[in-house]
């Protein structure tokens, strides 16, 4: 498998079997005859562990189609799909729930918190929806690092926009899972409140071993990830290592985005 990921392109170049999650050959189409659009086509990608991984690309590259399969939450056209060594095609519709619910962590932009729940409820609604407790120490380190421990016995309502996003990586961080996916995590932030997020993030990674996926247009928030994965046309065209933000603008410039 190692040697299908580097025939083809891949962008880690790490056997699937140490990858936190992988794709190979993978295809999404939408539509019919005419009206056909493959979102994805033939990707084959693999995530290390305790990295963050910014996917980039163009409007209607696929990006976000490729983080929404990998993360279980749509199915490929064709192709395999993988996260902590499972194949997401193999899985019963009530076991990718438990999946998505237990070893999945995702990051909507828009946040989607339970308005009615406090910040700490919110947090904790993973372990709720199934029917466990959660590990304290864990979730008290959590919290401590996205810095909500004077807030949480505040709502939604009663939060800012950084601080509700903080309540939501804190939410898919909790469960402690294999992977934590993120789309475009600081699109409704302004500059300050979304460089919090982009370094609570990166902490994640660095100091408390989490995997994190994320899309993102920004390529200052792209200069915060470990690695950079780009894509034009449904399919990966390049990788950065190490990016800066002028770096990654330049290649974007290159793609026409």
């Amino acid at each position: 498998m190692e040697t299908a990921l580097r025939e083809r392109g891949g962008i880690v170049a790490q056997a699937p079997t140490t990858a936190a999650a992988y794709m190979v050959d993978a295809t999404k189409v939408y539509g019919r005859g005419d009206a056909i659009v493959r979102a994805l086509d033939e990707v084959t990608v693999a995530v290390p562990p305790a990295r963050l991984t910014a996917i980039m690309g163009p409007s209607g590259s696929g990006k976000s189609t490729l983080l929404h399969c990998m993360a279980g939450l749509d199915t490929l056209t064709s192709g395999r799909v993988a996260v902590g060594g499972q194949d997401l095609g193999e899985l019963s519709d009530r076991a990718l729930t438990m999946l998505r619910r237990e070893r999945v962590g995702f990051v909507f932009q828009a946040f989607n918190l339970v308005p009615t729940m406090t910040a700490l409820e919110n947090i904790e609604l993973p372990f709720t929806l199934g029917g466990r407790r959660p590990d304290r120490d864990w979730l008290d380190e959590v919290i401590a690092t996205v810095g909500l421990g004077d807030r949480l016995g505040h709502r939604p309502s009663e939060l800012s926009g950084g601080q509700q996003q903080r309540v939501a990586v804190a939410r898919a961080l909790g469960t402690r899972p294999d992977v934590v996916f993120a789309d475009e995590p600081t699109g409704n932030l302004d500059s300050s409140a979304g460089a919090a997020i982009l370094g609570f993030l990166r902490r994640a990674t660095d100091h408390l071993g989490q995997t994190v996926v994320m899309v993102t247009h920004d390529p200052v928030a792209a200069a915060h990830a470990h690695a950079v994965v780009f894509l034009a046309d449904g399919r990966v065209v390049d990788h950065m290592d190490r990016p800066t933000a002028p770096r990654v603008l330049e290649r974007m410039t290159a793609f026409g985005a």
